[in-house]
């Protein structure tokens, strides 16, 4: 691996020259400047991130705290790691990954090193401690995710409210009145994750709001804990005809499975809906309508808004990614029932 030795030798100047032209610190001739960045290319020299932090110019690195809990659901955990890591590569940036669940400790380390350019904030909780060293610590940062307190931050995600109405929305033009929730279990709510809270209160917000019974059950672990939520909600609503489901992929595939050996037919019996779903629901027996998460269409906006305050100053804001609707046959018109 090529060294600035290298570089110096190949450019035909001294170590401090290549120095000097590589953090812009002092003036150099245009003739020589080019020299050198012939040779940085030529030799695919990179300064290495302690010289850089020594020299007080860009690390190209940028932290991406992302905390691993106990109930993390570690296949779309790691999609918004890898979209955010995919994004930061094409700025020229690697990531360094944090996942400790003590969440301060990491950026602590981070600022106080000054290892990074700017971090990523991951796996948002209402009540988030982040935030607040966010506003502390000095560096440039995007938190991908609402907290309750957004005062001073940089904000990108999926409008879960919004697609917890257009779920419904789509069910009532399809004549359903009588809609239940299969939320995740009540453990990540407990814990604060942001976007479950967000996406229930949008959820009942908009069944009164378009006047049909709803009814919201959170499944314990297992197909033992899917089939005592579905109970729950057949319990509220015995004559449920719609279902949002807003869970993990195994929560889902539990809960069909348990509609069919109920004998529920989907849609003929029961429209449903998988809402704000990473997973591919096309695989599914049946398919499913789908409101599809996708982890690149905030991941990507979060990089390209950090890179933004690296050379400039951007008024801290909430960016909401609309959602859409994929239709598969999963829901279906009520049938009117003979008199």
């Amino acid at each position: 691996m090529a060294n600035i030795h290298d570089v110096a030798k190949a450019a035909g100047v001294s170590i401090s020259t290549v120095s000097y032209a590589l953090s812009g610190k002092r003036s150099i001739g245009e003739e020589t400047r080019k020299r050198i960045q012939d040779a940085v290319r030529e030799l695919g020299y990179r300064p290495n991130a302690g010289a850089r932090m020594l020299a007080g110019t860009k690390t190209h690195i940028f932290a991406v705290t992302a905390p691993l809990h106990a109930d993390t659901y570690a296949p779309a955990h790691m999609a918004f790691v890898l979209a955010v890591t995919q994004a930061a590569r094409s700025f020229d940036y690697d990531v360094l990954l944090l996942t400790e669940d003590e969440a301060t400790a990491g950026l602590q380390r981070v600022a106080a090193s000054r290892l990074a350019d700017g971090i990523i904030v991951l796996d948002v909780a209402k009540d988030d401690e982040r935030a607040q060293m966010l506003r502390s610590i000095g560096l440039p940062s995007t938190v991908i995710g609402i907290p309750d307190d957004t005062h001073g931050l940089v904000c990108v995600d999926l409008d879960f409210r919004q697609a917890a109405e257009l779920s419904l929305t789509r069910l009532a033009e399809h004549g359903h009145r009588s809609i239940g929730m299969l939320g995740h279990p009540p453990r990540i709510y407990e814990r604060g994750s942001n976007f479950p809270h967000r996406f229930r209160s949008g959820f009942v917000d908009a069944a009164d709001e378009l006047g049909v019974r709803s009814a919201v059950a959170l499944p314990g672990h297992g197909p033992a804990g899917v089939r005592a939520a579905l109970d729950e909600l057949y319990a509220q609503l015995p004559d449920m005809t719609g279902l949002v489901m807003n869970c993990e992929e195994p929560i889902q595939t539990s809960a069909l499975d348990e509609l069919a050996d109920r004998g529920v037919t989907v849609p003929d019996d029961l429209s449903v809906v998988s809402a704000c779903s990473s997973f591919d629901t096309s695989r599914f027996a049946p398919p499913l309508d789908v409101i599809p998460l996708v982890a690149a269409d905030s991941c990507v906006r979060g990089v390209e808004l950090l890179v933004q305050q690296l050379t400039a100053e951007i008024d801290p804001h909430i960016e909401l990614v609309p959602p859409r609707y994929i239709e598969r046959g999963s829901v279906a018109t009520v049938r009117a029932v003979a008199s």
